[in-house]
């Protein structure tokens, strides 16, 4: 090439690489080259040529041209179908990668692999990019927890019943390294070999401890908590430290602190709970303004950087709550004395006032460490009926506080306004509280209670976290921020083709989303049955809340700053966050005192939201286990539910009491049943019958298994469900027809043989010549589902829990 020639394909190259997602004509090539003439166009169109014979750019079948992608390995997380495929996530704006299952290297589910593309992708067809693993750099499962057999093979005493469906394909095998369990016995075992070529379904290890007898109480959450890598045993060190702390403060440690000892401060908590980390207090000022102050537990004061209780409390990240049991992320000794803001009791407090006026807008705010003393040890039930029920009895036992809670609730009522002009996002999707006996076992899935009292603290709490968070972006020193980014634009076009199905047009530019338009989406559905349809979708479509050192603001909340400050017994970020409060405060915002967290800050943020979405997989984890539990007791039974999801396999249906479970459609067999992929629905082929998200169904609860998670029902009085003249236009449709109507025995079996492959939630379409493609993004398994349906629910980890 001459040198022109060479710049020339280097400009033709950086336009492809711009553009690295479509594929270009030669024509829009010139064009954005500025080369529009015919002289011009001649030369682009020879080295285009060239570049292909280098095989720097591929053809696709339009005749346009693409980027080929270098040959070298990406690096991701790869994700096992247990009917042995995969998909490997390696960037969250492009396209997972499919994997053929003679291509995976025998990579286990969440290794990280590298991969090497062999066919790019054509998001112009809808055809994502092929890959095949080169090697498999970390593995995800360095042990494994399941049910212990006995077996009589050579060199091993044992197998270990693994229960992850994604991994039901593999057989691990127990040497005699370690311990020799009792069969039924839950073990812990570490992986010493994992599936090679030779043996390509088979795992090694040995047994590091017993969690317990597969029936006895409670090990069924502890093996949750073992699967998920959570730690929930304190270091010997930790609880020396613990146990050193002084049961009250002294004079030495109140000095230099503001004293709001004398302020009638309150805490308001669910009636269980036991660390009380938040107290508030609020009144009416002579300007028409309001006081409000939100007092915190300072944790930072007894857990310091670099201690055993810091370390532990930094591997732990968050306390998570399992059904009948919370692993804290501090020993009780704290969380439950000197840090909890019990009645009557001087306490050491980081406190955030503000005067706010009556348009909701923080106009002075002071934050500092403070000594305080709670004067009352509130519950929601208590508030509620006062500010909402004017219950006389209750009025009477709190008759000096009530003018506070009347005026918290005027206050809460301006705050929740304020956000709404500005257009923040609030679900209202019912959480489940799960009853257990004393052996473990669920005997009722009951609804908390949403009322004014919760959303008041929730109003208090996302003030004070805001203002921190607006103060020190000010300050322009490093900080530890709470980020919700704005949503991905294909998702949010996704989410708006779902919203026609139900007839709503969303007003605005989609390529522009703010909050205040799904703010008005929300209020278009208040109170119709897709009401949580269209809120799960929605969330769906977001980005996942994170923790960052830079402010990238709050979508879902319309605040441009936004931290956690307010649950340091619960939360690492939020015991950060008094740390650098009080080093800004002491050391002032030089530079010196800048870099005292520059480097560290963005190794923080990141472990604690992994820590974070481990708590909140795990917590899912066990509701889904106990919510199966539950169900077992009411097979044969007949329930009232709603369509949540709507696909190929079947439908996804959600009680009332949010337990959530899979028509499959072998066993809807009044008619053959099609998917309508626009209107996302089932349609009877002869009656033409439809089922819809949001749509109210009868169910009969068929089967139930713990193991899995899955729930699976039958329609009852399929008959009653609406007709339709939609009609599905499916391109083997004919070929379907010649081997008769409505689903044959065959067919039926050959979709139950399917259910593993719908549950792990790949649906399927073409994919290159002749392959079947498959949806990595799409529904999972029942499990899986009831994971996506939490969804990034912000709102919920936002709130106090």
């Amino acid at each position: 090439m001459t040198e022109k020639q060479k710049q020339l394909a280097e400009q033709i190259l950086q336009c492809l690489a711009d553009n690295v997602k479509i594929s270009l004509s030669a024509e829009k090539i010139a064009r954005l080259l500025g080369m529009p003439d015919a002289d011009q166009f001649t030369p682009i169109v020879q080295t285009l040529a060239q570049l292909e014979r280098d095989g720097k750019v591929s053809v696709t079948d339009q005749g346009e041209f693409r980027l080929v992608i270098e040959d070298k390995p990406l690096t991701g997380i790869f994700r096992a179908n247990e009917r042995g495929f995969g998909f490997v996530h390696y960037d969250p704006e492009m396209p997972d990668i499919y994997i053929n299952s003679d291509d995976t290297l025998n990579a286990l589910n969440g290794d990280q692999v590298a991969v090497k593309i062999l066919q790019p992708g054509d998001p112009t067809r809808g055809r994502g990019p092929v890959g095949k693993v080169t090697e498999v750099v970390e593995h995800h499962f360095t042990h494994m927890v399941g049910e212990f057999k006995t077996v009589s093979l050579d060199h091993f005493i044992g197998e270990i019943v693994l229960k992850d469906q994604k991994l039901s394909q593999y057989k691990f095998y127990v040497t005699d390294k370690g311990l020799h369990p009792s069969d039924n016995e839950i073990v812990n075992a570490t992986v010493e070999t994992y599936p090679t070529k030779e043996s390509p379904n088979v795992l090694t290890g040995a047994v590091l401890e017993v969690i317990g007898d597969a029936d006895q109480p409670g090990v069924d959450i502890m093996s949750a908590v073992y699967a998920h890598d959570v730690p929930h045993q304190f270091s010997d060190e930790a609880m020396a430290q613990a146990n050193e702390v002084e049961k009250q403060i002294s004079a030495d440690e109140k000095r230099g602190r503001k004293d709001i000892t004398d302020q009638p401060l309150v805490t308001i908590d669910s009636i269980e709970s036991k660390d009380l980390d938040d107290a508030v207090v609020a009144w009416k000022l002579s300007n028409g303004n309001f006081h409000l102050g939100v007092h915190i537990a300072d944790v930072s004061h007894y857990v310091q950087p670099g201690t055993p209780l810091d370390r532990d409390a930094y591997e732990r990240g968050t306390s998570v709550y399992l059904t009948d049991r919370v692993i804290p992320m501090l020993p009780k000794r704290l969380s439950n004395g000197i840090c909890s803001l019990n009645p009557g009791e001087e306490r050491l407090s980081m406190s955030c006032e503000m005067e706010i006026n009556p348009q909701g807008k923080v106009v002075k705010h002071w934050i500092g460490p403070s000594v305080m003393k709670s004067h009352a040890r509130m519950t929601y039930k208590a508030v509620n009926a006062i500010i909402e029920d004017h219950d006389p009895q209750v009025m009477a036992q709190y008759h000096d506080l009530v003018p506070m809670f009347e005026t918290m609730n005027e206050l809460h009522h301006i705050l929740l306004n304020a956000r709404h002009r500005r257009g923040a996002i609030d679900f209202e999707a019912p959480e489940a509280k799960i009853i257990v006996d004393a052996q473990g076992h669920p005997t009722d899935i009951q609804l908390r209670e949403r009322r004014t009292a919760e959303k008041l603290i929730e109003s208090f709490m996302l003030a004070a976290n805001e203002t921190v968070a607006d103060h020190f972006y000010h300050l322009h020193v490093p900080f530890l921020y709470r980020v919700h980014e704005t949503p991905d634009h294909d998702r949010m076009r996704d989410f708006f083709d779902f919203l026609g199905v139900f007839g709503i047009q969303v007003p605005g530019d989609i390529n522009n989303v703010t909050p205040k338009m799904l703010q008005r989406v929300l209020a278009k559905v208040a109170g119709e049955p897709e009401e949580q349809m269209v809120q799960v979708m929605m969330l769906r479509s977001m980005q996942q809340a994170r923790y960052s050192d830079e402010e990238l603001g709050h979508f879902g909340l319309g605040a441009k700053y936004y931290t956690h400050f307010t649950s340091p017994i619960r939360r690492y970020p939020d015991t950060m966050v008094h740390r650098m409060i009080k080093y800004y405060a002491e050391h002032g915002t030089g530079e010196d005192s800048k870099s005292k967290f520059r480097d560290r800050l963005e190794e923080i943020a990141e472990h604690t939201s992994t820590t974070e979405r481990r708590g909140i997989d795990t917590e899912r984890d066990v509701d889904s286990m106990k919510k199966a539990e539950y169900m077992e007791d009411h097979i044969g039974e007949t329930f009232d539910a709603v369509v949540s999801s709507v696909m190929k396999f079947g439908l996804f249906v959600e009680l009332q009491n949010t337990v959530e479970g899979l028509v499959h459609i072998s066993v809807m067999d009044d008619d053959y049943y099609e998917y309508e992929e626009k209107h996302m629905a089932l349609v009877g082929r002869h009656n033409h019958h439809i089922f819809q998200i949001g749509q109210p169904v009868k169910v009969k609860l068929l089967r139930v298994d713990k193991d899995q998670r899955e729930v699976d029902f039958a329609l009852v009085n399929a008959d009653d469900a609406p007709t339709t003249k939609l009609r599905v236009s499916s391109p083997d449709r004919d070929r379907r027809s010649r081997h008769g109507h409505g689903h044959s025995r065959s067919h039926n079996n050959n979709n139950r043989q399917q259910s593993s492959h719908s549950r792990s939630g790949h649906r399927g379409s073409r994919h290159g010549n002749g392959q079947k493609r498959y949806h990595s993004k799409s529904q999972g398994s029942q499990h899986q589902h009831n994971k996506q349906h939490g969804g990034h629910r912000f709102t919920i980890r936002e709130r106090r829990h």
